[in-house]
């Protein structure tokens, strides 16, 4: 069965913080060729674009200062942006049997991003210590490869109920797994913020966290960072979500829940729909009447077979 993905990318600074250090991406891979001449009824310079080979979505949250944290998170994506368009080998469809081969290609993806922000702070003392979270989703329809360190989140949303994918890699959580800090005391412990896997951040020590998910028509995925998922509840965002309409509208729920809350923090969201082909086509035919602001970005892509 085939049908669209429909997705849309929102940042806010939030009510509090003067800067916002959380960056996001969306992109479609593929690739293309540039035709500087030829016999065919083509102008020069024309460039061709082959079918799809992959989506892109992460969510990056920086930290160290105002300054120090959005360049931390911006050389982040811009790495992973070269990484992928210049080392891995995605042009490639994964065959079977080589799944581990594209696991190590995508953490490879964020040790070359720990290597450039620590070049970076190494030669501006005062970056010194800066860091990002690191949440990536590769999807090879129907397969989601998540990538992610940090506490920066990926969501599944299916049939009403609401997945966390990803792990937050924070001191608290670590007490949490070993039985020390009740899981309802966590978001509330002093150690809720400190980090023990990031990008940068004075440690030269990375701990990539990969999964696989198979995905499905009708699910949802949500990436946020910490300024949506330590101030809203799960079961608020679940709501939200189960409301099902444009991706757009959604993230800019989850923002405004968000600045409801007080708006402690930047609040950066990514949504993906994965319409059925009826769904696909009503929803397409809303997104083309909607104006989207510099902030925000919407990708319409066929998935399914």
């Amino acid at each position: 069965m085939r049908g669209k993905m429909e997705c849309f990318g929102l940042t806010d600074v939030g009510k509090v913080r003067e800067a916002n250090e959380d960056q996001f991406l969306i992109a479609d891979l593929n690739k293309s060729m540039l035709v500087h001449q030829t016999s065919l009824s083509l102008d020069d310079h024309t460039r061709l674009f082959g079918a799809s080979q992959g989506q892109l979505l992460l969510v990056a949250d920086g930290m160290g200062g105002q300054a120090a944290g959005q360049r931390a998170s911006n050389l982040a994506v811009d790495a992973v942006a070269r990484y992928m368009l210049n080392t891995m080998s995605w042009f490639f469809r994964l065959q079977e049997g080589h799944e581990d081969d594209l696991k190590e290609e995508l953490a490879a993806a964020m040790e070359r991003c720990q290597e450039r922000i620590e070049t970076e702070a190494s030669t501006h003392p005062e970056e010194q210590g800066m860091g990002t979270t690191l949440t990536m989703a590769y999807l090879l329809w129907p397969r989601l490869y998540v990538v992610h360190v940090g506490d920066s989140r990926c969501y599944l949303f299916r049939d009403q109920r609401l997945e966390q994918i990803t792990t937050d890699h924070t001191v608290a959580q670590q007490l949490v797994d070993k039985g020390v800090l009740p899981p309802e005391q966590a978001e509330g412990s002093r150690w809720s913020h400190v980090l023990w896997n990031c990008l940068g951040g004075g440690s030269h020590k990375l701990s990539p966290e990969v999964h696989r998910v198979n995905l499905q028509l009708g699910d949802t995925l949500l990436l946020c960072s910490d300024g949506l998922c330590k101030i809203v509840p799960d079961e608020r965002i679940r709501e939200i979500l189960g409301q099902r309409g444009r991706a757009e509208d959604l993230c800019r729920n989850l923002v405004a829940a968000a600045n409801e809350a007080g708006g402690p923090d930047n609040i950066t969201v990514v949504v993906a729909h994965f319409h059925e082909a009826e769904q696909a086509a009503t929803h397409a035919r809303a997104q083309a009447q909607t104006t989207r602001e510099p902030v925000a970005a919407g990708v319409p892509e066929e998935v399914g077979s």
